[in-house]
């Protein structure tokens, strides 16, 4: 059985930092991309940060470019998100998130249309006040 365990968030102030975790059970890194989704309040989900199955590649969303980074410990099977200069923009509840895809070679794991992620963390709470 897969378990996927979101941990790290908390209440924050603007320009401050945080590192979101990912304990995974179950699961291996070499056939599931690995990925932290959020969904604010009133609004759809949206994807965040990814590291492709296939070679490690890493993809953003545009709105955390360079203010984001996603990594992952093989040796703990776990994955993590470091949040600098938050933005309250950023408050919401983030998921992280394993999987698959049926084609072949290295696509950007945010996209729906190539990947499918059928294994879902319970979510944690960020919030970033102004």
């Amino acid at each position: 059985e897969v378990q996927l365990q979101a941990s790290g968030g908390g209440l924050v102030e603007a320009g401050g930092s945080l590192t979101l975790s990912c304990a995974a059970s179950g699961f291996t890194f070499d056939d599931h991309a690995i990925a932290w989704f959020r969904r604010a309040p009133g609004k759809g989900r949206e994807g965040v940060a990814c590291i492709t199955e296939t070679d490690g590649s890493i993809f953003y969303g545009d709105s955390v470019k360079g203010r984001f980074t996603i990594s992952r410990d093989d040796a703990k099977n776990a994955w993590y998100l470091q949040m600098n200069n938050l933005k309250p923009e950023d408050t919401a509840v983030y998921y992280c998130a394993g999987g698959r895809t049926t084609f072949s070679g290295t696509y950007p794991c945010l996209s729906s249309r190539v990947y499918e992620y059928d294994y879902w963390g319970q979510g944690t709470q960020v919030t970033v006040s102004s």
